[in-house]
């Protein structure tokens, strides 16, 4: 069998899907998420190597991938800004990161023949100057959920911020090494 992606994310799904081919998805059972004391990408990467303890291990695969994204509060390079639990939450974050350049650390595992490997990588994002209606219509089209800082570069925030430094996939939810590894 191929590659298993698991996780609940469309955004990695569709990713994965385009460049290998069909790929399963399952997401894991709870994995804690909470971030451990340290640096951004250390905890991102204490949170992917959780993800991988949790993947059986006769699942029976060729590979599977574990990933985790977060992003670099722009004030403290020890605090991670996670996904927003309502719309004033996500209202607050990209309100946070409005006319600022912050860094975003994705962590990705992948496990070929049983051994797993673990990349960290990073990509600096400038979020414009957004005013209060631009933020409600962020809110309102519901693209925040589930997003790492509450918002998709890929998706409504594409019109209002620009990638500055790095690949786009590590804002996208990969470590861009990780999938050079699956190629």
């Amino acid at each position: 069998m191929g590659i298993w992606l698991a996780s609940a994310s469309q955004r990695r799904a569709q990713i994965l899907d385009d460049r290998f081919g069909p790929i399963h998805i399952e997401a894991l059972p709870d994995v804690d998420e909470t971030p451990p004391s340290g640096s951004v990408p250390s905890q991102v990467l204490a949170i992917c190597r959780r993800k991988s303890d949790a993947v059986p291990s006769n699942h029976g695969f060729q590979a599977v991938v574990v990933a985790d994204t977060m992003l670099e509060d722009p004030d403290d390079p020890n605090v991670a800004i996670g996904k927003a639990e309502d719309e004033l939450s996500a209202a607050s974050m990209i309100k946070r990161l409005s006319g600022r350049r912050h860094q975003v650390w994705s962590a990705t595992g992948v496990q070929i023949c049983g051994d797993w490997t673990f990349f960290v990588e990073s990509a600096v994002v400038q979020i414009d100057e957004l005013t209060v209606d631009e933020i409600a219509h962020l809110i309102r089209s519901g693209s925040w959920k589930g997003k790492a800082g509450s918002y998709d570069l890929a998706g409504e925030m594409g019109e209002h911020a620009k990638l500055v430094d790095g690949d786009e996939l590590a804002v996208l939810g990969f470590a861009p090494s990780a999938l050079r590894l699956l190629d």
